[in-house]
């Protein structure tokens, strides 16, 4: 299976405790992925988890049947993810996409989407933040590759 064909749904963090179990970081909101039992592609091999629990803060903690090295990626296939929600997208579908303010003003293309206290943000290549809700983001569209924000989320030219 190519890197294309995998998405990424956290990192391995931190050692929780001795016996080889991690915090996972960036971790997917979706409980089923770190579930005890579930796959996951790590270091370019499939490992399994074994056990699975929370931690400090809630964070995810689990422990795979073989030794992963910290900040490795834990992916799984992309074919084997939902489809999202109305109105909903998975970071892999918006990064790289180009965003424009309505109008036409080219502001630059997504290279994340941040996770923020208040609401997820568009990270543009340029560093500009655009705030993931209604009132800014008026358009997303895939099979165009763009994003279609509302005016005065940026600074002027």
């Amino acid at each position: 299976m190519s890197e294309r064909d995998l998405v990424r749904v956290g990192r391995v963090g931190r050692p929780h405790g001795i016996d080889g179990a991690f915090f996972v970081e960036d971790a997917s909101e979706a409980e089923e992925r770190f579930a005890r039992g579930a796959r996951l592609h790590v270091e370019g091999a499939v490992a399994e988890v074994v056990d699975s629990k929370r931690g400090a803060g809630g964070r995810r903690v689990i422990r795979l049947d073989r030794a992963v090295a910290r900040g490795a990626e834990l992916l799984v296939p992309r074919a084997e993810l939902p489809e999202p929600e109305e109105d909903a997208y998975y970071v892999f579908q918006l990064v790289g996409l180009r965003v424009e303010e309505e109008g036409g003003r080219e502001l630059g293309l997504v290279q994340d989407v941040e996770n923020l206290p208040a609401n997820d943000a568009l990270v543009l290549d340029g560093g500009l933040l655009l705030p993931l809700v209604d009132a800014c983001v008026l358009a997303v569209d895939l099979d165009a590759g763009r994003i279609v924000v509302a005016r005065g989320f940026a600074d002027a030219e």
